[in-house]
């Protein structure tokens, strides 16, 4: 199976090969056509399944392909809606995020942008209010934008939900929350977890439409001839565990 099998433009297949990927992965096979059909998914994926370029590539597809109602026609400078919508708990997989869209749609005419915290907030706003195609963001900055009325959710098209279970985690349920209120009733909702806790169901049954549901293990998963041990230990001891454990303990093939 190929790339070109799974419905995508040669743009798209073009920059695939160009990055040396020449078979999908297991989670691309079937998030892929999914997508592109335009109804929900909901999947079980951890990072290294491949499942960023399973959303990134027909996310592109769709909106080379589609143009969007929210566009203002003949209007001489209008700013470009927001028509795909990336949620990630934390800076690094924002900016991982958008740099995958801009490898995979080199040979498209897409903008997108990346928005968290710890970086000047007034050249995000100047850059949202040129106008954006795709905005990956984290969510506290994401509402700080919305909130200055920098960004018009009320546009997008397609919200992706990327690792919502470490969003629980870290806290970020009531910011989701008030993101979705933010958003039109109609849009595809895409919802990325490693894992389905009865936290991810719950969100996942408020705003997903009959989703297709896929799981997938990651590639070179955990052994079950490894075994796991933990330590429960306060934070400054833990240097002094840890040379305790290597001193007293005849250890070898330990992580």
């Amino acid at each position: 199976m190929s790339f070109a099998s799974l419905g995508l433009s040669d743009a798209l297949v073009r920059a695939v090969t160009e990055q040396g990927y020449t078979t999908p992965t297991p989670i691309q096979l079937q998030a892929i056509p999914a997508v592109l059909q335009g109804g929900d998914l909901l999947a079980g994926a951890q990072t290294g399944t491949g499942k960023t370029a399973g959303f990134v590539l027909p996310m592109l597809q769709r909106l080379s392909t589609e143009s969007s109602p929210h566009a203002a026609k003949g209007q001489r400078g209008a700013r470009r809606p927001v028509r795909v919508l990336v949620v990630t708990p934390t800076r690094e997989l924002a900016a991982q995020v958008e740099a995958s869209i801009r490898t995979y749609g080199k040979h498209l005419t897409h903008t997108s942008m990346s928005l968290f915290g710890g970086v000047g907030f007034g050249p995000q706003a100047a850059q949202l209010k040129r106008g954006v195609d795709i905005v990956v963001a984290t969510p506290g900055r994401l509402l700080d934008h919305a909130t200055q009325r920098n960004v018009d959710l009320s546009t997008v098209e397609i919200l992706v939900l990327d690792e919502a279970d470490r969003m629980l985690d870290m806290g970020f349920l009531p910011d989701i929350r008030r993101i979705l209120a933010l958003l039109p009733a109609k849009r595809q909702n895409l919802l990325f977890s490693a894992t389905f806790s009865e936290e991810i169901k719950r969100l996942a049954d408020t705003m997903l439409h009959q989703p297709v549901l896929i799981e997938v293990a990651r590639r070179n998963a955990m052994t079950e001839l490894v075994s796991h041990e933990v330590h429960p230990v306060r934070r400054e001891r833990k240097r002094d565990l840890l040379a305790h454990l290597l001193r007293k303990q005849n250890l070898s093939q330990v992580l």
